[in-house]
């Protein structure tokens, strides 16, 4: 048979494709049911099933007939065709009695009616649709390919991962025969072409870096199918690594010419040559993508339109021509249209609008993104194409991470496409620039308070206020007909004494709707009261200020005071509970105000229990808290509970993540009270969801009064620096306070804000810089005799001595360190020494020292509950266990660790396990093994951990692939971690230049 293999007649009564998978039925839809009665399985050992209960198919030959009828499709199988299939050449005597022996126990096992005898021979009668596993796998792999041909890259990778999946092993495993041994070939050759088919369409869909792993060890047991070589030579390439994706190639050709004696096929050859061109047809898929028959997932990111909007008829029209011609005109490049006005105009207004109205020109989907441009932390352009770039399909491991490289990417994945992009508080035309597209069919609308003159080929828009005319229309549509009709002219007074600013209107109109008590005259004469600041409102800011005046002014006293409040509090946005702090209020009647706050529009709902201020809104609140709080020591209080909510909760989280840690007991006492969980996956949540908000109290909490607990929070959400996510801000919000605690002369706040700044940069790779600072934070220490920073940080000072090879300097300070834990009682950080001394002793040759260190710690730490602290004990008993030889059991300590820090979100910790468990495999041979793990290794330590830690994973993937026969790409990645070794002044430079030495002789 060619090609894929073929299921049995009796369940195929088209040729081709099935008749079900023509009519759309659960092949087709990837839901093939499981069948509760008889089923067989041929992709792994010959088995078969009733129901959930596995039967006997007795010996191995009894197998091999049951293997031969099933792949029979069917049809009759005569005697001498069986024979020949168990036997070939040279039957047994009695080949024709052993025939009938076996067909007759099958009988007696199977169903009756299921192998039947005609003509002389026996057929196998496939109970049912889904009986058979080589059948479902082929029609998964059927809809896989019509899905594909379709455009639904998606639906047909999701296919040919469960066909895939199907495989349990060898095919027909441990059946003899010559007819066996002829179908297990053909059916592994099946699933490798299905194989290679599912990663041309992960590389089409930007999975690079994932498939560089499977790649890896796809080509080391395959090393001469050149199909899986120029797909990971094009995964390389498109993950940034074009050396050894040319590598590949040099390794290939090398290869193909000692085994066979023949060059690589011209394929591979061209594409070695474009990458050597840099051809940039190779950024986009290795195959032409077909427009899916059904509508294909697409961002759809625009706000909604509100329902009253009202006029702007000019603008709505000059804007939809100008995005109507992007969308039809050959050849423009693109349209940019650029809103300018003061705060409250309604840019966003008209601009949502507008979009919404154009949405049928822009199939492709629409994108949206606030730039915060009016306040003090604008959006990073960088920061918005990652966004951007996953809404449009791109894995974050395919992210690039320098502001060029996801410019160019995004700009190469709108290519052909028609998307409208709408850019929204804008600071100026340089954050503007890498967000718009490059290519035709596409168009941008940019709002910002000012006129953007220097962003080229703009359409530049000036927004004004409303005139009377509209002004008075959107306040008629909130407030309505019946009461506006009445008192016509005290309602023109109204929008008047708004300036005619849309957002005025609309506040002051929606106070007056949710009270039916007023009249319009009412409303008037309230806003007549403060006609003074009305000049105000024609002169940039003030307007905005004037307006949200006029919805303050008819706040309720505690809507008032919670709307002045929520204003101090810097971050993006707010927890209810964290509010409920701030406003020092029970939940419930803290919920109640910023409900009726959001009703008024002077505060968004970001999402349910969350809220955030305009940052416009949020100046105007903190102006209002400055000017009218009283007593003005309020302000202090509120932000004051504030930090000690996140303190406390901080502390609290901190305690279920680490029992028994003495840092709680040490932190500075809080008045108001924190969260409480059950469990630490609830505790681990909320840290990682307020991590931005406890970063900014922590920044803003530098006086005097407040730096200790800033401090001490900073300390208690140390997990926020060592998972990955939230490293950068960690370091710096560290130096902050570290400045503040040096202006103020608080050498205990200076102590412990160094510990933390000194641990962001360890795990940043910086280990002078976090050298010095704990060693400035011991001698800090001693003189405010505060003990636990003298703990940590000579701890600390030993681990870094560890990786700079200083190893005697290194068991000094853990020494040191052990000591000082045990008489402050803090068992853990007790453990932690012990196993930071095992890895100083590991380096040091005493292998069986450092086993027993290990242990001792990961036993204090179990001995605790600490999870997470048990699984950095895992990891260095792994370490200590790998040295000793012991490879199993570092395995398995080693994978224990592994699913903590997964659980836990510790990305720098699941890369850094992942390569010692690469050592392991390479340690016991299992070479392809250790070049998967090293490659998933690389891809999470991106960003993170430094360059010292990139360097050795580097050197653990080269010896991996220098082991399956990649030698070039093993070379590139020696140089890379060289360059990066000698850069570092690091010891481990030598042991590279050793491995790279027979490379360059050779």
């Amino acid at each position: 048979m060619d090609g894929g293999p073929r299921v049995p007649e009796q369940r195929r009564p088209d040729s081709g494709a099935t008749a079900a998978a023509e009519a759309g039925t659960e092949a087709e839809a990837g839901t093939v049911a499981e069948p509760q009665g008889l089923r067989f399985g041929v992709l792994g050992p010959v088995r078969a099933w009733h129901g959930e209960e596995a039967l006997n198919m007795g010996s191995p030959q009894q197998r091999a007939l049951l293997a031969a009828l099933l792949l029979r499709e069917g049809r009759t199988a005569t005697a001498a065709e069986l024979i020949d299939a168990l036997w070939g050449a040279e039957p047994p005597s009695q080949a024709l009695a052993a025939l009938r022996t076996y067909a007759s126990r099958l009988r007696k096992v199977l169903d009756p009616g299921v192998l039947v005898s005609e003509s002389g021979g026996y057929a196998v009668r496939v109970p049912g649709d889904g009986a058979l596993d080589l059948a479902t796998a082929q029609d998964l792999a059927a809809a896989a390919e019509k899905a594909r041909s379709t455009g639904d890259l998606g639906r047909a990778r999701e296919l040919l991962n469960r066909a895939l999946g199907l495989w349990d092993g060898e095919p027909l495993a441990g059946v003899p025969g010559p007819y066996a041994q002829t179908q297990r070939v053909r059916l592994e050759e099946w699933r490798l072409g299905l194989l290679e088919s599912r990663l041309d369409m992960d590389l089409e869909q930007g999975c690079h870096a994932e498939a560089v792993s499977e790649l890896t060890a796809l080509t080391a047991a395959h090393p001469l199918r050149e199909r899986l070589r120029e797909l990971l030579m094009l995964a390389l390439y498109r993950s940034g690594r074009q050396a050894e994706a040319l590598a590949v190639y040099a390794d290939t050709r090398r290869l193909l010419a000692e085994e066979l004696g023949v060059d690589p096929r011209p394929g591979l050859r061209e594409l070695q040559q474009r990458i050597l061109r840099a051809d940039p047809a190779l950024a986009e898929p290795s195959a032409p993508v077909v427009e899916p028959a059904v509508v294909r997932l697409r961002p759809a990111q625009l706000p909604a339109s509100v329902p009253d909007f009202t006029g702007r008829n000019a603008f709505v029209s000059e804007l939809s021509e100008v995005l109507s011609a992007a969308s039809e005109a050959e050849g423009r490049v693109m349209a940019v249209s650029a809103l300018a006005g003061i705060g409250g105009v309604g840019k966003t207004t008209l601009a949502v609008h507008v979009a919404h109205r154009a949405r049928s020109a822009f199939p492709d989907g629409q994108l949206y993104v606030d730039l915060q441009g009016t306040g003090p932390r604008p959006a990073e352009p960088e920061t918005v194409l990652g966004s951007f770039l996953r809404a449009l399909g791109t894995a974050d491991s395919a992210l690039p991470d320098s502001l060029q490289e996801r410019a160019a990417l995004y700009r190469s994945a709108l290519d052909g496409r028609r998307v409208l992009v709408l850019l929204d508080n804008a600071k100026d035309a340089a954050q503007v620039r890498p967000l718009l597209p490059g290519t035709e069919g596409c168009a941008a609308l940019v709002t910002s308070r000012v006129r953007m003159v220097d962003l080229a080929g703009a359409h530049l828009v000036d927004l004004d206020v409303m005139s009377p005319d509209e002004a008075l229309t959107l306040f008629t549509k909130i407030v309505g007909e019946e009461r506006v009709a009445a008192e016509r002219k005290a309602a023109l007074d109204v929008v008047a004494a708004c300036g005619f600013l849309p957002l005025a209107i609309r506040i002051a109109a929606s106070r007056l709707a949710a009270r039916r008590t007023w009249t319009v005259s009412v409303l008037a004469a309230k806003l007549a009261d403060e006609r003074r600041r009305l000049d105000e409102l024609q002169a940039g800011d003030l307007a905005v200020k004037a307006t949200f005046e006029l919805g303050y002014g008819q706040l309720e006293p505690a809507q008032a005071r919670a709307f002045r409040l929520l204003g101090l509090a810097d971050g993006p946005d707010i927890s209810l509970a964290a509010a409920a702090a701030a406003l020092d209020l029970p939940v419930e009647d803290t919920e109640d105000l910023l409900e009726s706050l959001v009703d008024t529009s002077l505060l968004e709902s970001a999402a349910p229990g969350r809220y955030r201020l305009h940052d416009l809104v949020r100046l105007y609140a903190r102006a209002c808290a400055e000017r009218d709080e009283q007593p003005p020591s309020e302000r202090e209080a509120a932000t004051s509970r504030l930090l000690d909510f996140y303190l406390a909760t901080a502390a609290g989280v901190y305690a279920i993540e680490r029992p028994g840690d003495r840092l709680v007991d040490h932190l500075e006492p809080t008045e108001y009270p924190g969260l409480v969980f059950d469990d630490r996956h609830g505790a681990r949540d909320w840290l990682y969801t307020e991590a931005v908000c406890l970063l900014s109290c922590v920044r803003q909490s530098t006086r005097p009064d407040r730096l200790r607990r800033a401090v001490d929070l900073l300390w208690a959400v140390i997990d926020l620096a060592e998972s990955g996510a939230n490293s950068k801000e960690y370091e710096a919000t560290g130096a902050a306070v570290r400045a503040a605690a040096q202006a103020h002369g608080d050498q205990r706040a200076e102590a412990r804000a160094l510990v933390t700044l000194a641990n962001g940069h360890h795990m940043s790779g910086r280990f002078e810089l976090a050298d010095q600072e704990a060693a400035e934070a011991v001698r800090l220490a001693e003189t405010a005799d505060d003990p636990l920073p003298q703990c940590w940080a000579s701890n600390m000072l030993g681990v870094i001595a560890l990786y700079q090879s200083r190893h005697t300097a290194g068991e000094r300070h853990l020494t040191r360190a052990i000591d000082s834990f045990r008489s402050a009682g803090d068992r853990p950080g007790e453990a932690s020494a012990l196993c930071n001394l095992s890895r100083i002793r590991l380096a040091m040759g005493r292998t069986e020292s450092a086993v027993t260190l290990a242990q001792q710690g990961t036993y204090m730490y179990d001995d605790m509950g600490h999870a997470l602290k048990g699984a950095n004990g895992r990891y260095a008993l792994g370490l200590a266990l790998t040295q000793s030889g012991q490879h199993a059991l570092a395995a398995e300590r080693l994978q224990e660790a592994l699913g903590v820090f997964r659980d836990s979100r510790q990305r720098l910790w699941e890369g850094m396990t992942l390569f010692r468990l690469a050592e392991v495999d390479l340690a016991v041979r299992r070479l392809a093994q250790a070049a998967t793990k090293a490659e998933s290794a690389l891809a999470l330590l991106r960003g993170i951990g430094g360059e010292w830690r990139r360097g050795n994973v580097l050197t653990a993937l080269g010896r991996a692939l220098l082991g399956i026969g990649q030698s070039g790409r093993a070379q590139v990645c020696w140089q890379e971690a060289l360059t990066i070794f000698e850069a570092l002044n690091a010891p481990e430079a030598d042991e590279v230049r050793a491995l790279l030495g027979p490379l360059s002789v050779a």
